[in-house]
């Protein structure tokens, strides 16, 4: 085996891409599996749980890791791409151990474990050889003291029902993209998985439900209390939060809708409103709408805030007033990449496609799709019967309502 670092974190790892020998990337990594015998015995690391292409989550044994350098793993390239199914003899670092409260044997000092070792025996197995401990902040100090100590010093990590907050694997979750993170909420255990949705914060929690299947999110909205649950479907975009409230009992999607932001209610029954799999009910009701006395300076400082998706930062609607859906009559919209083009103090009412038709809110999926297809376009507006903006069908809409049931928890081979 290569040259490795005597001891790596677990915590660490997380995220890391895996590399076969030709030095092309095979995927990320997810977890570290253990098996834990007792707390006397270094416990002894099986292998990686590895993402690869398709969201499929898949086990490497650490016979097959070859290196690990500085922020990537190296393996022999030969990997079973069977989906990967934790035994109940295995226990997962990153899911199972961040977060178990622990005592420090020799002092007797109480905390939570933050991250764990792991290093090579003189037999070449690797094991679990340290863990990091923090205890609870005193006084005035947010954070307690941090202990890294060895692994026979530490009582409570071999325990089958451990006492198990969620506060640094909610950290490690706030450093991924949202679709990396709702699948590692997939994959937890349905008690761990309730106190990392708990501890999460609302927006964050949006983000990743809107990545989730349909059943994990209607599972994790039940779990939650009304005013918690309209809160965070306030903060999801309305098409995805008026996709969830469809997937729940009339009782309670009205229950949720009156406790909303009456503004925010009033986007999502206007999306659920329309026919399903057509342009009104997949579009987006907040696209980049401006008024015609709009600069491209203006419109270029609207396309940068960071919650647009790369889709809706790619059109710029002109409206008459209102200018929130439904709009005065949308004069026309402009492209980006035509606006990158123009002087800042230009009109973008001068620089307009005049080329394209609108979608009607009433077109099926196959329409939109073809529209799309016809005009190069990432993102479409949608217009009532009197030229009113209602919203606009961004790629990504048309994709998730195109794709198979369930398409976000298929296992897909790599290569």
């Amino acid at each position: 085996m290569s040259t490795t670092p005597p001891r790596v974190y677990a915590a660490r790892l997380v995220g890391l891409p895996i590399f076969d020998p030709q030095g092309d990337q095979v995927g990320k990594v997810r977890d570290v599996v253990v098996t834990v015998r007792t707390e006397a015995t270094q416990p002894r690391v099986l292998g990686l749980v590895a993402e690869v292409f398709g969201r499929r989550r898949i086990f490497v044994p650490m016979t097959r890791v070859t290196n690990i350098d500085a922020g990537q793993v190296y393996t022999t390239g030969l990997l079973n791409m069977r989906r990967f199914e934790q035994r109940s003899t295995e226990t997962l670092v990153i899911g199972q151990m961040l977060d178990r409260n622990v005592r420090i044997t020799p002092t007797g000092v109480s905390g939570t474990v933050y991250d764990v070792a792991m290093e090579q025996a003189r037999n070449r197995d690797w094991v679990l050889s340290r863990v990091a401990v923090q205890e609870p902040g005193k006084g005035l100090r947010r954070r307690g003291q941090t202990h890294v100590v060895e692994w026979r010093d530490v009582e409570g990590l071999s325990r089958r029902e451990p006492t198990q907050g969620a506060t640094h694997l909610v950290h490690a979750l706030n450093e991924m993209r949202p679709a990396d993170a709702a699948n590692m909420i997939h994959d937890l255990p349905a008690e761990r998985r309730s106190a990392v949705v708990a501890a999460l914060d609302d927006e964050r929690l949006a983000d990743v439900l809107e990545e989730l299947p349909e059943e994990d999110q209607v599972e994790i909205l039940s779990h939650l209390d009304s005013e918690r649950a309209a809160d965070v479907l306030e903060e999801m975009s309305a098409d995805d939060a008026a996709d969830l409230i469809a997937e729940l009992s009339p009782e309670t999607a009205e229950t949720l809708l009156q406790l909303m932001e009456p503004e925010e209610a009033e986007d999502v029954r206007r999306l659920m409103s329309y026919v399903q799999n057509t342009a009104g009910a997949m579009m987006t009701p907040e696209p980049v709408i401006l008024g015609p006395q709009a600069t491209v300076a203006d419109a270029l400082a609207h396309v940068r805030n960071p919650d647009l998706t790369p889709a809706l930062a790619a059109l710029v609607y002109v409206c008459r007033q209102p200018l929130e859906t439904p709009t005065g009559r949308l004069i026309g919209v402009a492209h980006i990449q035509r606006l990158l083009r123009e002087p800042p103090s230009t009109l973008v009412a001068g620089v307009l496609d005049e080329s394209m038709e609108n979608l009607r809110p009433e077109a099926g999926i196959d329409e939109v799709a073809a529209h799309l297809a016809t005009y190069n376009l990432v993102a479409a507006p949608v217009v009532d019967e009197n030229g009113h903006l209602l919203g606009a069908v961004t790629v990504d809409d048309l994709l998730d309502h195109m794709l198979p049931e369930g398409w976000r928890d298929r296992t897909v081979r790599h290569g």
